[in-house]
Formats: C-alpha cells, structure tokens, sequence
C-alpha cells in the first residue's frame, strides 16, 4: 500500500530517475526490493527487459520523489536498457563480491553509462554480497581502487543482510542535490531539471504510457 501512495503522490519538490545497472544475477532486483519494501528473498528470476518502482524521500529539505529502474544484466536486453539510460539523474552501478566477472565488467558498463546517459548524471559503485564473506573474490581494497580510477563514490552492501542499502541510495540522493545546487547560480532553470527529465519526456522518464505499475 505505501508503494502505491507513492507512486500516486504528486506532492514532491523534486523527481529524480535512477537507474541499477550490472551483471545479470549482481542483486540488482534484491537491492531494489530490499530499499523500496524493506523484504529480501532469493528466489528473483532474472529481470526481462526494466522494471521499476517508486519511493519518496525528504533530504536536505526537500521532497523527492525516486523513480528507480532494475534494469536486466543480459546482453540481449542491453538496447532496451540503454533506451532508458536519457534523462536518468543518477545510476548504481552494482557488481557481486563474490563473482569476478561482474567486477572485470564494470568498466563497460561505466561505458555504456557515458555513451548513452547526460554528463551530469551521478554514478556510485556498489559492491554487493558482502555478507557473503567465504565466497568473496574481490577484496575490499579492488573495489575502491576501481572506484577511485573511475573518481567513483563507493559502497559494500548487501540486500541479504540490509548492510548501507538505504545508505547508498540517500547517498546517491544526496550527491544529485548537492550538484543540482552548484548549478543553480548558472542556470535556475535547472530546478525542475528532474521533474522535466522523469516526467515530460516520455522516452526517458516514462516509457510506454500505459506500462504497468510493476508492483510499485
């Protein structure tokens, strides 16, 4: 029921389109759920093509309302995906700890982000499955290195164990504002930069009028 009233609130300062992108079988659902619906099950299928969800937030004074996308990892959904990387604000861009493919793939997907997204779009590295300590093959220490290479915030988290799963979207949250801010002096117009980006364009924000609420 909350998911519903937000998705049918208008009452917002701000809305902000992010996506969650990497490897397929990262968690990229599961860490969707987990902040959206604060519940977490291993039994996801793999997503096909995009879901998403919605949720509001206040930070820094503010109302925003986060239209967030669980893109699919596999290959042959990448056009469909990247059709959606226009007028996102904001990604988290996930490997699993525990799967060295994901990480050595990061660097595409940082990319498929700068081809297809806006310039001002924020990106957090997120190392996900860090509960699952026994089965870890990237250390810690890799994953900052690749985040300070690619001047990335970076996070461990894990959907299982509710480890900076809020923490890493309030974050990226926060990060958006905070740039919005600075921009503000230039061009005031980018106030309802969000809300125009999310909202009235329809290929970017809003695919496919019609698209069901996806459980949102």
């Amino acid at each position: 029921m909350a998911g519903q009233k937000d998705a049918a609130d208008q009452n917002f300062d701000y809305m902000f389109k992010i996506l969650v992108i990497g490897n397929s079988s990262v968690g990229k659902t599961s860490f969707l759920f987990r902040y959206a619906e604060d519940s977490f099950t291993s039994a996801f299928v793999s997503t096909v093509g995009i879901d998403f969800k919605v949720k509001t937030v206040f930070r820094k004074d503010k109302r925003v309302k986060l239209q967030i996308w669980d893109t699919a990892g596999q290959e042959r959904y990448r056009t469909i995906t990247t059709a959606y990387y226009r007028g996102a604000m904001g990604f988290l861009l996930m490997y699993d700890v525990t799967n060295e493919e994901s990480f050595s793939s990061v660097q595409d997907w940082v990319t498929q982000i700068k081809t297809y997204s806006w310039d001002n779009a924020q990106v957090i590295l997120v190392g996900n499955k860090c509960d699952l300590e026994d089965e870890r093959v990237v250390s810690t220490e890799r994953g900052r290195q690749l985040a300070d290479q690619l001047a990335l915030e970076f996070f461990e988290a894990s959907a299982k164990d509710n480890i900076n799963v809020k923490e890493v979207f309030e974050r990226l949250v926060d990060i958006i504002c905070d740039r919005m801010s600075e921009s503000l002096d230039a061009n005031p117009s980018l106030v309802n930069v969000g809300t125009r980006l999310t909202a009235d364009n329809p290929s970017a924000g809003n695919p496919g009028a019609g698209h069901p609420q996806c459980q949102c």
